[in-house]
């Protein structure tokens, strides 16, 4: 059975907040102009196209191997509300991520400027000369033996920005390929007496630990707080999960 792209969080006549799978694009890609998009697959759930005149209305991004929470507005004066918000960081963004390693201290900012598309690989850089302010707070939820679980609340918006900043600390996050070794966790390298099949073994994660937990603002017609909050994906659960269960162990 296929799994769901994404399953509707909140929606009223303004706003719409989706659970967002990992893998899937939320915005055209000039490089994969066939692939699945969030944007079309929630237009097509709210049965918006050039008949009903209506328009969903892009207001922020997460990268297409990140899962979790997507607001889009429904009209244009939600649109250009929820722009201002963003732009003047009145809507508080938090992630949750695993990553390698055990920081020392519970909470740490991460304050170093970026560049985007700053070498070969088209990675986003620390460049203190020519890169732009970035601010990221960490908070450390648990520890582990090879990893943590960790939250982030990145002050900034830049591209790739706590990808970039965990990398530049030495701690990247678990499974990125670009900022790391991008290695899958399999549980047989965590589990001392593991007897599986190690050539029928799935790994517990193999894309980017890094999930968009929650999106906390004003809501621009009521003026009440919103708080949309986002479910772990199954393979971030899972990993937390037995994660968890042979720190118990030991």
């Amino acid at each position: 059975m296929k799994k769901s792209a994404f399953t509707v969080i909140y929606q009223d006549e303004d706003i719409i907040a989706v659970n967002k799978s990992a893998g899937l694009l939320v915005a055209a890609d000039r490089w994969d102009t066939e692939a699945e998009r969030l944007d079309v697959l929630v237009q097509h759930s709210l049965r918006y196209d050039e008949t009903s005149g209506k328009k969903l209305y892009a207001v922020h991004r997460i990268d297409k191997d990140t899962s979790g929470v997507l607001i889009y507005a429904l009209n244009a004066d939600t649109h250009r509300a929820l722009n201002t918000a963003f732009q003047n960081r009145e809507i508080k963004k938090t992630y949750r991520l695993l990553i390698h390693g055990r920081p020392q201290e519970a909470h740490f900012t991460v304050d170093l400027p970026l560049r985007a598309d700053g070498d070969a690989l088209h990675r986003t850089v620390v460049d203190k000369r020519r890169g732009k302010e970035a601010v990221t707070h960490f908070t450390v939820l648990e520890t582990f033996r090879q990893f943590s679980l960790i939250e982030a609340q990145p002050v900034t918006g830049r591209t790739h920005q706590i990808r970039a900043h965990l990398a530049a600390v030495g701690s990247p996050i678990v499974c990125d390929a670009l900022y790391g070794s991008g290695k899958p966790v399999l549980l047989s390298a965590l589990k001392k007496r593991w007897r599986g099949d190690v050539y029928a073994e799935q790994p517990l994660i193999d894309r980017l630990a890094l999930h968009a937990y929650q999106l906390e603002g004003i809501h621009p017609r009521t003026g009440q707080p919103f708080v949309f909050t986002a479910e772990y994906a199954k393979d971030f659960k899972s990993t937390v999960h037995q994660l968890q269960k042979l720190s118990n162990i030991s």
